[in-house]
Parts: structure tokens; sequence; C-alpha cells
């Protein structure tokens, strides 16, 4: 199984960026399509964006779309999330997710099985 770390969450005003960035340990990084969901206090845990093993293609939830951007570095065992645009509801607990077999397209959390801990990113309006 793969360990996840993600970094870069933090606090930024509405209209701004932040990059999240997700560390993988163990073998094979390149094996695994990777994910990004959120949770919000209350919450189901959401997808936000997924890349296949080659980093193509890429999927994402209908609301992030042409805000965020999922890029993977496979020499380096990383997925980032670049996020512009952010809005107070993009306010969340960010989670990376790997798994080595995904129905293409897939958005449930149920079809990933290795997660991170998460990383807070908060939106001031």
């Amino acid at each position: 199984q793969v360990q996840l770390v993600e970094s870069g969450g933090g606090l930024v005003q509405a209209g701004g960026s932040l990059r999240l960035s997700c560390a993988a340990s163990g073998r094979a990084f390149d094996n695994y399509v990777m994910g990004w969901f959120r949770q919000a206090p209350g919450k189901d845990r959401d997808f936000v964006a997924g890349i296949e093993r080659s980093g193509t293609p890429t999927w994402y939830k209908g609301t992030v779309s042409g805000r965020f951007t999922v890029s993977r570095n496979n020499a380096k065992n990383t997925v980032d999330l670049q996020m512009n645009s952010l809005k107070p509801e993009d306010t969340a607990v960010y989670y990376c997710a790997a798994t080595l077999s995904l129905p293409m397209g897939s958005m449930r959390a149920s079809d990933f099985d290795s997660w991170g801990r998460g990383t807070q990113v908060t939106v001031s309006s």
C-alpha cells in the first residue's frame, strides 16, 4: 500500500490561490490512480479531482472545473492540486487518495483505498 502525506493548506482570502501537494511513499507510485477529495464540517467527503497513472486524463467536480488543476510528477512521487479563484465554499479539509484500479472517471470515495490525513484549507470572504 502507498502512504500519502498532504501539505500546502492554509488561510487565504476569496479570489486567492493555494497549491496543495501530496507526497507518496511506497512502491510503484506510477501504478496508482490518484485523487483529491474534500470534506467540510458536517458534510460527506466529496470528490474534487482525479488523475490517471500517466498524468492524463484528468477529471474534476463540476464546481471546481476551470479553477483547479491536478498534476503529478511520477519521478518525484507527488501529486499536486493548484487551486485558483478560491471561494469561501471551497473551505474544507482536503485529502489525497490513491487506488490501483478505478472505473474510468469515477468520483466515488469508496473506489479509493489509500488516504492521507488531510490538510485544512480555509477561504475567508
